[in-house]
C-alpha cells in the first residue's frame, strides 16, 4: 500500500467515547512530565532574544486539550516572566485531517479558565492561528519562530517505508504490520531509513524557520536500545497485528490487506536520534531525558499485583487510545466495519500481555538550541 500519511493520518475528532480528545490521557501525562523543560525553554529564549512578539509553535497539536494545555503552561511562564509590552503569536499546526474547528471551539471557554487561574491583569497578550500541513517540511518563514514544541509526534513517518517489496512487488513483511525481531532484517532497516530521513528533513527545516538561538522540545515515543525492551512499539503494535490476522484466519478480513498494511510509525533507539542530531550538526543538545510511563495511561501502580480484572480494564484502556491514533489508518485499509470487533480483540490481547508482565512506553525528551 502506498500510503499517503498526509491525506489519511489524523487523530479521531471531536469528543465522543473513541475521540482522541477522550483518550489522550497518556499524551497528557507526558505533557505535564515536561512541562518544567518546556518553562526553561520559553525563559531562555525569551531572556536570549527579548522579542517584542514571541512567536511559539506546537507542531502535531491535535484536537483535544491538550494543544491548549501547552499553550496554558507557555502563558503561565510569560505571565512570571516576560515584560508588559511583550506580545505572544501561538501557532497550533497538525496535518490538514485534524478537527481544527473543534480546536478553535474550545478557545473561548479555555480564555475564560485561563483569566480565571493566572488573573486578567496578569496575562500576556497572545493570538492563537491554525496551521495546516505537515512537519517534515518548511511550514514557516525564515527565521520567523523563536520556540517549537512537540509532544507524542516524531514517531510517526511522513509514509509507510518504501523497499517493503520486492521488485516482483510481492510483501516482504507478509503477516505484519511493522517491523518484528524475527522478520527480516530489510523490514528493520526500511523503517530505520525511513525515519532517518524524515526526522533529518524535520531538523533542516526547524533550523531554517527558527531564529537563531531559538529552542525546540521535542517529546517522542522511542525505545532505551536498539533491541527493542518488552513495552516498546513493535509489541504494541505486534498485538494489533496478531488482532488483524485473527480476523484473517475467521474470513472476516483478506489476507492481503493484511501482508500490504504497514504502518507508518518507528520508535527509534536514543542512540539513533542522537546520532541523527550529531551528524546534522544544526543544534546544540540542551538536555535529554529518557522516562517510562504505563501502556495503561490510568495505571498509577508501581508493582503487578493487581486482580484480573484490573488488567481487562488496562486491556480496554490501551485499546482506547490506539484506536484514538489508529482509526482512520484502519479504515482507510480496512473499512469501517471492523473497527469495534478489531479493536475489542487487541484490548483481549493486550491484557493476556499485561498478564505475564508490565509494559511501559519509552518516551524521550530533547531540548535543542538553534546553532549560529
Amino acid at each position: 500500500m502506498s500510503l499517503k500519511v498526509e491525506q489519511v493520518l489524523h487523530m479521531v475528532g471531536g469528543t465522543g467515547e473513541t475521540s482522541y480528545a477522550s483518550n489522550s490521557r497518556l499524551q497528557e501525562k507526558a505533557i505535564h512530565r515536561t512541562k518544567s523543560v518546556l518553562a526553561i525553554a520559553v525563559v531562555e529564549t525569551y531572556e536570549a532574544l527579548h522579542p517584542e512578539h514571541m512567536v511559539v509553535v506546537d507542531l502535531g497539536c491535535s484536537s483535544g486539550p491538550n494543544a491548549l494545555l501547552v499553550l496554558s503552561h507557555v502563558l503561565s511562564v510569560a505571565a512570571a516572566k516576560f515584560s508588559g509590552t511583550t506580545e505572544l503569536q501561538f501557532f497550533l499546526n497538525d496535518l490538514p485531517g485534524n478537527d481544527f474547528n473543534c480546536l478553535f471551539r474550545s478557545l473561548e471557554g479555555f480564555k475564560k479558565r485561563l483569566e480565571g487561574e493566572i488573573g486578567e491583569g496578569l496575562l500576556v497578550p497572545y493570538h492563537v492561528a491554525g496551521v495546516a500541513g505537515s512537519f517534515y517540511g518548511r511550514l514557516f518563514p525564515r527565521a520567523s519562530v523563536h520556540l517549537f514544541h512537540s509532544s507524542f509526534c516524531l514517531m510517526w513517518l511522513s509514509q509507510a517505508p518504501e523497499g517493503l517489496k520486492t521488485k516482483h512487488g510481492v510483501p516482504l513483511n507478509k503477516g505484519n504490520i511493522y517491523w518484528t525481531e524475527s522478520g527480516l532484517a530489510e523490514v528493520e532497516k526500511a523503517y530505520e531509513e525511513q525515519f532517518r530521513n524524515d526526522f533529518s528533513t524535520f531538523l533542516r527545516s526547524r533550523h531554517m524557520e527558527l531564529n537563531v538561538g531559538g529552542r525546540m522540545v521535542l517529546v517522542f515515543v522511542g525505545r532505551r536500545k536498539r533491541t527493542p525492551g518488552h513495552g516498546d512499539l513493535v509489541h504494541l503494535y505486534g498485538l494489533l497485528g496478531e488482532a488483524l490476522n485473527s480476523m484473517v484466519l475467521e474470513g472476516i478480513v483478506p489476507e492481503e490487506k493484511v501482508n500490504t498494511f504497514n504502518l507508518p510509525s518507528y520508535g527509534a533507539s536514543f542512540e539513533e536520534v542522537e546520532s541523527i542530531i550529531h551528524n546534522e550538526g544544526l543544534f546544540d543538545l540542551d538536555r535529554a531525558e529518557i522516562f517510562e510511563s504505563s501502556w495503561d495511561p490510568f495505571d498509577e501502580f508501581e508493582d503487578d499485583l493487581h486482580a484480573i480484572s484490573k488488567y481487562t480494564r488496562s486491556g480496554k484502556n490501551v485499546a482506547n487510545y490506539i484506536r484514538a491514533v489508529m482509526e482512520p489508518l484502519i479504515e482507510h485499509q480496512f473499512g469501517a466495519a471492523i473497527l469495534d470487533d478489531l479493536f475489542e480483540r487487541y484490548a483481549h490481547g493486550v491484557s493476556k500481555h499485561l498478564l505475564k508482565e508490565k509494559a511501559n512506553h519509552t518516551i524521550f525528551l530533547f531540548s535543542l538550541k538553534k546553532k549560529a
